[in-house]
């Protein structure tokens, strides 16, 4: 009979003989202590504890709660569903009440009941699980915003993660990466999550407009502004009110009109081209760009207050080359596409081609890897997509660039991440079949599902 480990408490308090005290006290969890702000954050990334404790009065500074509060901060940020219980001093009213409203789940006041805290631990615990088993029953049975996302790397997920976190509001969101790797698709999947999905997603290319028709086409304009004007028109920007507008190639738009761009931003109305009546706007603002934006701004190309408009929410985006695992995992996915659209239903990658696949720096990112993968499919002469049918060139000596965490000297980390490598790398190259992938890692395949399951990766 396998016996379940104790579960984790956190403890962090600066005073020896009151960290016994709670030790011996909940001697049912495995208790965890630490005694200042670094080393309760370095357990936190080490043990993932559902519920913490914690002084607010903690070195170098114990009479002060500054680093208490930084410290609740820091744990809210880097895990927000973890169960924060403040321990206070007599007559600290007002702090508990403070901690409270960053996000603590309770207080207590020292000298504290041992029965009373307990009962508070445990409802902690089971609070918890209640909020993570509503998250996966949720994430089973409502539809995905970014199902159009095809990806296993831990750099994407993440930023699927910060996407769902910042659907429901309003701010302004800078997507920023090479061409081609998927910020149209990702904007489309900020609309989706977001309140404004019954509402229009309307998208713009501000390079691909001539400058002297960007304005009209962003604004719009009143009949007779300008020859050819024949009715009044609305603009990209009118179209998309109560949706969501993405402003594509951010970094390409004309000067005079991102001083008009940042005065819509600041106020929220509009004004037609040849016209005078202020039109309110309620609009999502998305932008996009493969350019660096700092360093426009340096050559006085780009605005930096606009700059700091658009960029309330920053991601980034890793290029195909630098995300393990999923290039063979698109590849995959084009060929069933576009062999479906050719009536090829039984066309497959071949092991030959999916290892070039793998190995080739892809420059045009995942627009480069469907367009290949769609000539493949159309030029394929047998059942098997061969590295011939792909047709590119790769070097004797290339690999595929895995990044393992400059400077990271964690043990702990440095393996899962080795781990999880090898793993999505083997669900790409098998198509996601688990059973495949097993047999190339040389696991059972329960051992696989297990690995699946400890690092978050969906069979």
């Amino acid at each position: 009979m396998t016996i379940a480990k104790p579960r984790a408490l956190l403890i962090v308090e600066d005073d020896p003989a009151l960290q016994k005290q709670i030790r011996w006290s909940f001697d049912q969890y495995d208790a965890i202590v630490a005694d200042d702000r670094e080393s309760a954050l370095a357990q936190l990334r080490h043990h993932n504890p559902a519920v913490v404790t914690m002084d607010l009065g903690l070195p170098p500074d114990a009479d002060s709660v500054s680093e208490g509060f930084k410290l609740l901060e820091q744990i809210l940020a880097l895990e927000p569903d973890t169960k924060v219980i403040v321990l206070t001093g007599q007559n600290d009213q007002a702090n508990a009440l403070r901690a409270i409203a960053l996000g603590a789940y309770d207080f207590f006041t020292k000298p504290f009941e041992p029965e009373i805290l307990a009962l508070t631990i445990d409802r902690a615990f089971r609070l918890y699980d209640l909020q993570q088993e509503n998250r996966r029953l949720q994430s089973m049975h409502q539809p995905d915003a970014l199902g159009d996302l095809i990806t296993r790397a831990p750099e994407m997920l993440q930023i699927c993660r910060t996407i769902e976190k910042v659907a429901s509001t309003n701010v302004t969101v800078l997507l920023l990466g090479e061409s081609g790797t998927g910020k149209e698709i990702l904007a489309r999947g900020l609309h989706n999550a977001s309140p404004r999905a019954a509402n229009r997603f309307v998208a713009i290319n501000c390079a691909a407009i001539p400058e002297n028709l960007l304005e009209s086409e962003l604004f719009g304009y009143e009949k007779g502004a300008f020859s050819g004007a024949a009715k009044t028109t609305p603009g990209k920007i009118e179209t998309a009110n109560r949706g969501t507008l993405m402003l594509d190639e951010i970094g390409d738009l004309p000067l005079s009109l991102q001083a008009k761009l940042l005065r819509f931003l600041q106020e929220r109305v509009i004004e037609h081209v040849g016209g005078r009546q202020e039109i309110p706007i309620d609009v999502r603002i998305i932008c996009a760009t493969h350019q660096d934006l700092k360093a426009l701004i340096k050559e006085g190309r780009f605005r930096e207050d606009l700059y700091y408009r658009l960029a309330e929410i920053e991601i980034n985006i890793p290029p195909l080359r630098n995300r393990v695992g999923d290039a063979a995992l698109l590849a995959h996915a084009f060929v069933r596409r576009f062999a479906k659209e050719q009536n090829r239903g039984g066309l497959m990658l071949g092991e030959e081609a999916i290892r070039v696949i793998e190995k080739h720096p892809w420059p045009g990112n995942v627009r480069e890897l469907e367009n290949c993968i769609k000539r493949a499919t159309i030029m394929a002469d047998g059942n098997y997509l061969t590295a011939r049918d792909i047709g590119i060139d790769v070097p004797d000596d290339a690999a595929v660039d895995i990044e393992a965490g400059e400077g990271s000297i964690d043990l702990r980390k440095m393996r899962e991440d080795a781990e999880r490598n090898a793993v999505v790398t083997a669900l790409g190259r098998s198509n996601g079949n688990v059973v495949r992938a097993a047999e190339m890692l040389g696991v059972s395949r329960p051992t696989l599902y297990d690995l699946m399951h400890r690092l978050g990766l969906k069979a």
